[in-house]
């Protein structure tokens, strides 16, 4: 990975759609569903380094911390942004944010993990060829 500064930041903005919704996660509510804002700070945070990754390398999601602070309707815009925090060897910390027209309605923390694309193809080929363990 080529050298990145601590504070590099990147936004993303999102129309809220049927698709993003928590009707189709089991709720009954039209609002933006918590997983896919998860899903929104990963592609954040990816935005942020994109240009910094060797040729052979991508990243993973490594964790999350977040907290899913106001709804949002669906209709409504959510603004993201994601800023580099730390990074601790080939961990990338991300402090991401969300709102709306109205509300800040997601803080947290996201991590990655910078990998070696054609390993990490191998080995899930590998886990997939070998099938799962019986329980």
């Amino acid at each position: 990975m080529r050298p990145i500064d601590v504070g590099a930041s990147a936004t993303h903005t999102h129309l809220v759609e049927a698709a993003d919704c928590a009707t189709n996660w089991g709720n009954d509510l039209p609002v933006l569903a918590t997983p896919v804002l998860l899903w929104l700070a990963e592609i954040t945070a990816m935005r942020v380094i994109e240009d910094h990754l060797d040729e052979g390398e991508m990243t993973v999601g490594y964790g999350h911390t977040a907290t899913h602070l106001a709804a949002t309707p669906q209709g409504w815009t959510v603004r993201l942004h994601a800023r580099l925090t730390r990074v601790d060897k080939k961990l990338l910390h991300f402090e991401v944010t969300a709102e709306d027209d109205r509300d800040v309605v997601f803080s947290g923390e996201h991590v990655r993990a910078v990998v070696d694309r054609d390993r990490f193809v191998e080995r899930l080929d590998s886990k997939a060829l070998a099938g799962p363990v019986p329980r």
